[in-house]
Parts: structure tokens; C-alpha cells; sequence
């Protein structure tokens, strides 16, 4: 018996090893993506290549090595600061690069290795670029809505909601719903936040959709509260809700059907 239990240890301690292995090459994995998502947001807002120039110092253009590039490392051993100018570089890279590793590492930890999975990391990097490009340029870019409207449509054919037509019921719904809000505020959603509703809706169908819209909207209000107090947001000045959008649609993908149907509980 101590043999047998013994045994049972280690194939234990084994099985541990290898996952969190496969957890931290996920999360390597998303930090290398987010990486590229810095760029993809930044350059397609202004119509730049994502492939050339490569990657440089925007103060003295001296183009990075790679040994430059590594995620967060790179960053950090450089104490933040170009190697050649010295010139400060900003926090906000290896921040992107950090949330789209944790979120994709935590993906499968929360739904498991399922179907939806995949689709969940889809709407990970989409979601990180658009809000890179929003913060930025307060602008949600048509070719980055349409490269994801087909993968969404490719896998959503592979996975499909069940019913089949509450993705297209959702799409309806999402884009509808900003379209509406935009009309009534005269303009004050924008037409990049409604066309990515659409494709939110998309890929979680009605009920979900309208979750994340609660929860970004809730997102939003908080924080512009927030930010109102400290002196960081004037009243009467648009902010980027992309990144609430984001927030609110990843809470919901995950967390929605709890949320309903805490929700439910309560009624």
C-alpha cells in the first residue's frame, strides 16, 4: 500500500508538473501576442504597416534587436528606457502585454478545454486591440472589426450557439442597441463602438450580449466617476469606451450565465 500510494504521488505530482508548464507557455504565449497587439493597434488606426518599419524607438528610431523585444523582460532589465537614447518608454506596452497573457492563461482555467475556448481567445486579441487603438486614437478601426468578423463567422460555423440563430439574433441586438444610444445622445457613442457590439453580439448571442453591455456601461459610468473626482476626466469630454466594452464583454463571456441567473435568483 505505501508503494501503490507512492506511486499515485508522484503520477500526481507529475500531471501538476506538466500543467502548470502548459499554463505558463499559454501565458508566454499571450505575452508574445500582446506584444504584437501593441502594434496592430497603434499602426492600422494611421495606415501603417504591421510588418515594416520594424519595431524602434520612437524618440531616436534606432530599430530594436531582439533580445529588445521580449515581453516585459525586456522592459524591465532595461529599466524602461530605449538602450541606445535612454529616452523613457512607456508603460503602457508591457502593461497590454501582461493583461493578454493573464487573460489568456486564466481563459482555460475558467472554462476548461472546451470548444468555446478557442472563440474566447479570439475575442481576447480582439478586444486587446481595439482597446490599444481606442486609448490611443479613440478609434475602433473597420479592417481590424472585419479580419475578426470573419474568424468569428468561421468559428461560430465550427461551434455554433445553440439556437443556431442567436448569434445572428445577437449581432441584431448588440448593433441595435448602440445605433439607438448613438441617435438619442446625438453622437455620442461612436460608430466603431456599434459596429463592435455587432460583432459582440455576434459571438454570444442575445442574452449575453445584453450582459455586457450592462457591465460596460456599469464599467464606464465608474470609472469616468472616478476619474471625474481626481481631476483626471472633464465633464463633457469623450472618453475611449472601447476598453469598457472590452472589460464588460470578457466579464460577461465568462461570468454571464452565473450573472443571469444570480440575477434570476434575485427577482
Amino acid at each position: 500500500m505505501p508503494a501503490l500510494r507512492a506511486n499515485i504521488d508522484i503520477r500526481e505530482g507529475s500531471k501538476l508538473i506538466v500543467e502548470i508548464f502548459i499554463y505558463l507557455y499559454i501565458f508566454f504565449l499571450g505575452l508574445c501576442l500582446g506584444s504584437f497587439y501593441n502594434v496592430v493597434g497603434l499602426r492600422i488606426p494611421i495606415n501603417q504597416s504591421i510588418i515594416k518599419p520594424r519595431s524602434h524607438c520612437p524618440n531616436c528610431n534606432h530599430t530594436l534587436s531582439t533580445i529588445d523585444l521580449i515581453p516585459v523582460f525586456s522592459y524591465v532589465v532595461l529599466s524602461g528606457k530605449c538602450r541606445r537614447c535612454k529616452a523613457s518608454i512607456s508603460l503602457f506596452y508591457p502593461i497590454i502585454e501582461m493583461i493578454t497573457g493573464i487573460l489568456f492563461m486564466c481563459a482555460p482555467i475558467i472554462m476548461g478545454w472546451s470548444h468555446g475556448l478557442i472563440v474566447a481567445w479570439t475575442l481576447i486579441s480582439l478586444l486587446v486591440i481595439i482597446s490599444v487603438s481606442d486609448i490611443n486614437y479613440m478609434i475602433i478601426p473597420d479592417k481590424v472589426l472585419l479580419v475578426f468578423s470573419a474568424l468569428f463567422f468561421l468559428e461560430r460555423g465550427f461551434f455554433p450557439l445553440l439556437p443556431w440563430w442567436d448569434s445572428i439574433l445577437g449581432a441584431l441586438v448588440g448593433f441595435t442597441l448602440l445605433f439607438i444610444i448613438a441617435v438619442l445622445s446625438k453622437g455620442g457613442m461612436g460608430g466603431g463602438d456599434i459596429k463592435l457590439y455587432g460583432v459582440i453580439g455576434f459571438v454570444m448571442g442575445v442574452k449575453i450580449v445584453l450582459i455586457s453591455f450592462f457591465l460596460a456601461t456599469f464599467f464606464g459610468a465608474f470609472c469616468g466617476l472616478i476619474g471625474m473626482l481626481i481631476g483626471k476626466v472633464k465633464k463633457g469630454k469623450p472618453i475611449p469606451f472601447g476598453p469598457f466594452i472590452a472589460l464588460g464583454a470578457l466579464a460577461a463571456y465568462f461570468f454571464g450565465n452565473q450573472i443571469f441567473y444570480w440575477y434570476r435568483s434575485m427577482m
